[in-house]
């Protein structure tokens, strides 16, 4: 950062350009005498549309390029979705602020208003996310669960086009949007979501401590604790962002409850735990709720898939 002027590195699609626009936001209202650029950066996941992201690669799809423009100086932050992010960042890189989260459940979004339960059998479900794949046929072995690529305009096309029944999204993107859709929230029984859905992760440099308390006006402390919990979870599953995990963490008052679920690919096998304690032994329990879940059959899930 120089002469009170950073450049923020965002995504490109319009879904990540609001985000970047609620940090930027954010941060204009607190300092108003900063300037503030955009650098838009398309990212592996951006480029390549015709492939399952499983079949792609798992680490950084959607951060690697940002991450490199970070490290050479060309940018001064970057604003990701937390459940993109891998939870190995690269040397010299920090998640310096977690804003405060929206809500982190999944949808069904429909032309008819369809729930999970009422869809007709044999309806076709898009995702392009084995997690949510997993959970939809744990739920209902009759669906086709079939590949959903693209970003949040092109699949509400291809809904609108007739070619899915229903489609799975984040209600934290629709929100962000103003979207006005056909939309059925899945419950935490029904489906778990990705570590970190829902919250923004402003990723830094280690040594940029300019930066780093210029936007510690944005770090949430619930949502940080909450977010490292899940991802403490899944690292310790040796989980990626395409890999059938859920988890999510509840924090009130002083307290966090944490569920989580490893599922296999055909939904028909899912080991399941919970647990809860103190807020501030977040990581810690993140990382026991991995265990417990290995030592209940997790792994022989996990092998088959990874």
């Amino acid at each position: 950062m120089k002469d009170n002027y950073i450049v923020i590195g965002s995504r490109g699609s319009k879904l990540a350009l609001a985000q970047t626009g609620l940090i930027r936001a954010a941060l204009s209202k607190n300092f108003p005498q900063l300037k503030i650029d955009v650098r838009i950066i398309k990212t592996t996941g951006d480029k390549i549309l015709d492939t399952p992201l499983a079949k792609i690669g798992d680490k950084g799809l959607f951060t690697k390029e940002l991450e490199e423009a970070l490290l050479a100086v060309e940018i001064d932050l970057a604003v990701h979705s937390m459940k993109d992010l891998p939870t190995e960042l690269p040397d010299g890189l920090e998640i310096g602020a977690v804003s405060a989260r929206e809500e982190a459940c999944d949808v069904l979004v429909s032309r008819e208003a369809f729930t999970i339960n009422n869809l007709p059998q044999g309806a076709k479900v898009g995702t392009s996310s084995l997690r949510r794949r997993a959970q939809v046929l744990a739920l209902r072995q009759d669906l086709e669960v079939l590949d959903l690529r693209g970003n949040l305009d092109t699949r509400l096309a291809k809904l609108n086009s007739g070619r899915y029944d229903a489609i799975i999204l984040a209600y934290a993107g629709i929100k962000r949007l103003g979207l006005d859709l056909n939309m059925s929230k899945l419950s935490f029984d029904e489906m778990l979501p990705q570590a970190g859905q829902g919250a923004l992760g402003i990723e830094i440099r280690k040594n940029d401590l300019d930066v780093c308390n210029l936007i510690n006006v944005l770090d949430d402390n619930d949502s940080r604790l909450s977010t490292e919990a899940e991802r403490a979870l899944l690292a310790g599953l040796g989980g990626g962002c395409q890999v059938p995990i859920g988890v999510y963490a509840r924090i009130e008052g002083g307290k966090i409850a944490i569920k989580a679920g490893v599922f296999s690919l055909d939904g028909k096998r899912a080991i399941k735990d919970e647990t809860a304690g103190d807020k501030k032994d977040a990581l810690r329990l993140g990382k026991e709720l991995a265990q417990a879940l290995l030592k209940k059959g997790a792994k022989e899930i996990l092998d088959e898939i990874i």
